[in-house]
């Protein structure tokens, strides 16, 4: 079995953050009503004042506000379903597994389209929160391991956050260049392993160039 990440892996981008901006297009009182509060939670979180799953939440609540959600996440994916790495259309499984910190209710439909499994974070619109775990870094390794998944043959991310779930593979391989060239996984050295730890506890991604 093989797995993937999905934003920044297979997807250029962040699907959750488009999807926002999509909605907030259609329904411009968002600009108002949510925008504003997104942008002063970010400030929060980057100075440490606030934890990165709550943070998440706050930005997830945008889902709550859209009140027609099933035929905005179908548009949004038929305008944006193209986007899907070429490289990844190329190997395809039926037995993939996508495991992504997106909510599902975004996840869901392009899964569904290209025919794989999926796991992401259960977030639950109507009451604003979360039904599980983030799936972020080190939760979709105990995801995979609590939940007994057969052996990982590969595992693709963007991100050395998702080492974790990265040495739980055969062969992990990392994605550069907005989702469109992989290579292999780092080798970690003692100082960027640390890097890792400290970056993972606070919620940031991790990219190479960093």
């Amino acid at each position: 079995m093989n797995v993937y990440d999905f934003d920044g892996t297979i997807f250029p981008g962040d699907c959750s953050i488009g999807f926002c901006f999509w909605c907030m297009k259609r329904h411009p009182k968002m600009y108002f009503t949510f925008f504003p509060k997104a942008i002063k939670n970010l400030i929060l979180r980057k100075r440490g004042k606030m934890p990165e799953y709550k943070m998440q939440r706050e930005f997830f609540g945008y889902l709550t506000l859209i009140d027609d959600f099933d035929e905005q996440i179908e548009r949004y994916w038929d305008k944006n379903e193209k986007k899907i790495s070429e490289w990844y259309l190329k190997q395809k499984k039926d037995d993939d597994l996508i495991i992504s910190a997106s909510p599902t209710c975004i996840i869901e439909p392009i899964a569904n389209r290209l025919g794989v499994n999926f796991m992401a974070t259960e977030f639950d619109r109507q009451f604003g929160v979360f039904l599980n775990n983030h799936m972020y870094a080190k939760e979709k390794a105990k995801y995979m391991i609590d939940n007994g998944f057969p052996v990982i043959e590969n595992f693709y991310s963007d991100s050395l956050a998702d080492t974790p779930l990265a040495l739980c593979a055969e062969k992990a391989h990392l994605v550069i260049k907005n989702a469109s060239t992989v290579v292999d996984w780092p080798e970690l050295d003692e100082e960027t392993l640390k890097k890792v730890h400290e970056k993972v506890d606070t919620g940031w991604n991790i990219h190479l160039e960093e």
